[in-house]
């Protein structure tokens, strides 16, 4: 039987041969990458927005609303024909952070399990990973209403 000290030293030893063969993260390439990348989707969504209050006549409301349909859209068709994990992977979070990785958390698990079914495989896995963060929210805002209804 080893003792501390000698799994202590083993332990130093593994985690420098690790950290020998780890890649060293470019922190500030990603973050401009992500920065462009997440600036790129916010102002062409922003542009679709406005020709939408402009040319089709809606509301600003109804045109936020339209917006948010067509990114988590384009998300989920991007993420079926199988691209947004390579955008993903060049973007980092500039395509992650906002609604679209959500909508890419849902797709991905129910492609995945699309061959056990459509009850079985796609519907149990679209909420698996989106589920609890639904859940969540839900239930803080429904403790924020209780709150704010209380407090009247």
């Amino acid at each position: 039987m080893k003792n501390n000290k000698t799994k202590k030293q083993e332990a130093k030893q593994y985690e420098a041969y690790v950290k020998e063969f780890t890649p060293k993260p470019k922190v500030l390439v990603n973050g401009v990458k992500a920065f462009i990348t997440g600036g790129l989707i916010c102002a062409a969504a922003y542009a679709v927005q406005t020709w939408l209050i402009r040319t089709m006549n809606l509301g600003e409301d109804a045109a936020k609303t339209w917006v948010t349909v067509l990114l988590i859209c384009t998300a989920q068709l991007l993420t079926g024909l199988g691209w947004f994990d390579t955008l993903a992977k060049f973007c980092g979070a500039g395509c992650i952070v906002p609604i679209t990785g959500f909508a890419n958390s849902m797709v991905s698990p129910a492609i995945e399990y699309k061959a056990e079914g459509p009850v079985l495989g796609v519907g149990a896995k679209l909420f698996s990973v989106a589920g609890p963060v639904l859940v969540c929210g839900i239930t803080a805002s429904v403790v924020a209403g209780l709150i704010q209804w209380c407090m009247r």
